[in-house]
């Protein structure tokens, strides 16, 4: 992230959002007093990590929210992002193209969800955090699959010379045998 000096905002700028992350979460705390609201359980916070995390990356990285960030970013096809405008809509920008800044008023929004509205976040933090859980368990899928045809091709290659073609058979398939009326494992 550049400093501030090298962007078209000021210090006041950052202090805006600053402030009204402040003022959202002075709202919150004498929301949640008058109401009465049961207090978050530390057994909640994995599943409300889990959801923060969900929500993060749906508003800073997801097709489906680029409504969101389109008046502050410039989402260009190669995938680099930049900051529109100028001052405030800047630095909004500069905060919806980090998931680590979203993700602060992410957890904002769902503390709030969950301390005025405890009924309907038993629904929708749940939902998130099982997003958040695939998408996790999706990522590592992958990179365990990339590591295992890597590992596949780097083992076949010395006997690739004089191999039959099934070194380069993909990892997790069996090779294609001829079916002649005999069963496969035979």
């Amino acid at each position: 992230m550049d400093p501030v000096s090298r962007t078209p905002t000021e210090p006041i700028d950052y202090a805006t959002l600053s402030a009204g992350y402040g003022a959202l979460t002075g709202a919150l705390l004498v929301a949640s007093r008058s109401r009465g609201a049961a207090p978050i359980r530390p057994g909640e916070l994995p599943v409300m990590g889990l959801a923060t995390f969900a929500l993060a990356k749906l508003v800073a990285k997801e097709k489906v929210e680029s409504w969101v960030r389109e008046p502050f970013l410039e989402e260009r096809p190669d995938g680099e992002r930049r900051p529109k405008g100028r001052r405030l809509r800047y630095a909004v920008g500069e905060l919806l193209s980090c998931t680590r800044c979203v993700g602060s008023w992410s957890a904002l929004g769902l503390v709030g969800f969950r301390m005025l509205r405890p009924r309907e976040a038993q629904v929708v933090v749940p939902v998130l955090a099982l997003a958040g859980a695939n998408d996790w368990l999706q990522s590592g899928f992958t990179t365990l699959c990339a590591q295992a045809n890597v590992a596949q091709k780097r083992a076949s290659q010395p006997a690739e010379a004089g191999a039959t073609g099934d070194a380069n058979v993909p990892r997790f398939e069996r090779p294609s045998r001829p079916h002649h009326g005999a069963s496969i494992d035979e």
